[in-house]
């Protein structure tokens, strides 16, 4: 059975990926971190809240990747939209980059770490797993960016498009996720429900319940059929050391996990 791992940046994400998974998932702890897991007909699916931003989920995804043989693991949550996409739908990332990471010049302008010759931002999802992003969770498929500052005015929101003229979303996690996944060898998707336009900052005009619960509905779909993509590694690899739906006795804390 393919063992999946879904990493949201907050407990809200989180448990709006809970609500696509059948029955009660089990808890229990893994690299020092809660963790809940349901058996699908996808997969064996872990879902945890690994921390916002790019420090803290790099860390939380680093750790459950040396701690599972995971086949895949993808970023979700929401996002600020660019358009085509629209508040209340879905994105599907077949690229991410590290948005913010670079310079302030004197003039106001923005290097990016390529430009300083410091390394590389824009990262490649699995292309398999986009498509299937895309068509079960009826997503648009297009850059995610992924910034340690969330934009809030007009300049910016425009100068990250003229950057990037294929972004669909901007989040604050799922290049981090991507880079842990390409170090394990583990394949990366992203997926994140809208929740406003990028752009000045009008908290007003957000709609968190409906991104969540077109989230949870893109994972529902996701999750309810085999992923072929997984078959025939599936079939070779060894078998998991536990149980499909539960964790082994020592991932639970002394009072069982509640």
């Amino acid at each position: 059975m393919p063992r999946l791992l879904i990493l949201t940046a907050v407990a809200a994400e989180r448990d709006a990926v809970l609500r696509a998974l059948p029955g009660q998932p089990a808890a229990g702890q893994l690299a020092g971190m809660p963790v809940l897991r349901a058996a699908t007909p996808a997969g064996l699916v872990d879902v945890a809240a690994g921390g916002v931003g790019p420090v803290a989920v790099a860390l939380s995804a680093a750790g459950l990747l040396a701690a599972v043989g995971y086949d895949a693991v993808f970023s979700a949550g929401i996002a600020g939209g660019f358009p085509p996409a629209e508040p209340g739908g879905l994105v599907a990332a077949n690229g991410v980059a590290l948005a913010d990471l670079g310079a302030e010049l004197a003039d106001g302008g923005f290097a990016a770490l390529p430009e300083l010759g410091m390394g590389e931002v824009a990262f490649d999802t699995d292309p398999a797993l986009a498509r299937l992003l895309a068509e079960r969770a009826g997503a648009i498929i297009g850059t995610v960016l992924t910034v340690s500052t969330v934009t809030g005015s007009r300049d910016r929101a425009e100068r990250l498009r003229r950057a990037y003229p294929h972004a669909v979303a901007e989040g604050m996690e799922g290049a981090a996720v991507a880079m842990a996944a390409q170090r394990a060898g583990v394949r990366f998707g992203e997926l994140r429900a809208v929740s406003n336009l990028v752009g000045p900052r009008d908290r007003d005009s957000w709609r968190l319940p409906e991104a969540l619960a077109a989230l949870a509905g893109g994972f529902e779909r996701v999750l309810a059929t085999p992923i072929e993509l997984f078959a025939a590694e599936a079939a070779e690899s060894s078998p998991s050391s536990f149980p499909p739906s539960s964790f082994p006795p020592s991932c639970f804390p002394p009072d069982g996990g509640d």
